[in-house]
C-alpha cells in the first residue's frame, strides 16, 4: 500500500539532531518523524505520481489517512496532495476541509500549510465560504480560531476580500491566545502590502485593544514614520 510505503521512507529519513530541534518550536507537544521539509516535500511529489489519476474522492480520502496519524510529516504531504489537485476543488469541498480543520489540525505548523493554501484557494474561489470563517472565530479550538484568520491570507494577497479580513480581525482582536493573535496580525501585515493606508487606520482605530503582539505583526512591514505615530 503506499501509506506504507511512505512511512517506511519518512523513517529512512529520520534526522534525530532535527527532530530535537524541532520541538522547540511549538510550545505544545508535536508528533513528528523528524524529517527534514525539503525531504518530505520530496516524498510528497514522488508519492503523488503514482495516485494523481485517482478521483479527486480518493485523494481526499488518503489525505485523511494520512493526518489521522498526527504526525506533521504525514500531514504535510497530505497537504501537498490536497493542494496539486486544487483546479478540481467544487464549494462543497469544503465540508472536507472544514472537518479536517476542526479534527485533525493539532500545532500552528499544521494550520499555516493547509489554511494558505488548500482552505485559502476554495475560500477565494466562493466568497460565500467566509461566512463559515467568521463562525470559526467563536470556536474553542485555538486551532479554528487560528485558521479563520489564516485562511484569508491567501486572498489578501491577491487583493481581494480587505474589509472580510477587518471583520475577522474585528471578532478575534480580544482573543487571549499568542498564537491566534498572531494569525490576524498576520493576516493584517500582508492586507497591508496593498492597502497600507486602510490598514494603518485600522490599526491606529483599534490600537488600545489590540494586543501588543497582533499589532507588532500587523505593523511589521509598515515604513518606520508610521510605526512612530501608531505607538
Amino acid at each position: 500500500m503506499i501509506l506504507n510505503k511512505i512511512r517506511k521512507e519518512l523513517k529512512d529519513n529520520i534526522d534525530i539532531k532535527y527532530k530535537n530541534g524541532a520541538n522547540s518550536f511549538f510550545k505544545e507537544k508535536i508528533k513528528i518523524y523528524g524529517v527534514r521539509n525539503p525531504i518530505v516535500r520530496k516524498i510528497a511529489d514522488k508519492y503523488f505520481k503514482e495516485i494523481k489519476e485517482l478521483e479527486k474522492k480518493e485523494i481526499f480520502n488518503l489525505c485523511e489517512k494520512l493526518l489521522k496519524t498526527n504526525y506533521n510529516e504525514e500531514a504535510t504531504i497530505a497537504f501537498s496532495w490536497c493542494y496539486k489537485i486544487k483546479d478540481e476543488y467544487e464549494k462543497e469541498d469544503f465540508k472536507i476541509f472544514e472537518l479536517w480543520v476542526k479534527k485533525y489540525l493539532t500545532n500552528w505548523a499544521m494550520v499555516d500549510d493547509f489554511c494558505t493554501h488548500s482552505a485559502g484557494y476554495l475560500v477565494n474561489k466562493y466568497p460565500e465560504l467566509i461566512n463559515s470563517l467568521k463562525e470559526w472565530t467563536n470556536s474553542d479550538n485555538i486551532w479554528v480560531r487560528r485558521a479563520s484568520a489564516v485562511t484569508l491570507i491567501y486572498s489578501v494577497k491577491r487583493k481581494k476580500h480587505l474589509d472580510e479580513s477587518f471583520i475577522i480581525s474585528d471578532m478575534l482582536l480580544l482573543d487571549k491566545e499568542n498564537l491566534v493573535q498572531k494569525s490576524y496580525g498576520w493576516l493584517l501585515k500582508e492586507a497591508s502590502n496593498n492597502y497600507q493606508k486602510k490598514v494603518f487606520d485600522y490599526v491606529m482605530k483599534n490600537k488600545n485593544n489590540m494586543p501588543r503582539t497582533a499589532l507588532r505583526y500587523a505593523i511589521e512591514k509598515m515604513p518606520r514614520k508610521l510605526k512612530v505615530m501608531i505607538g
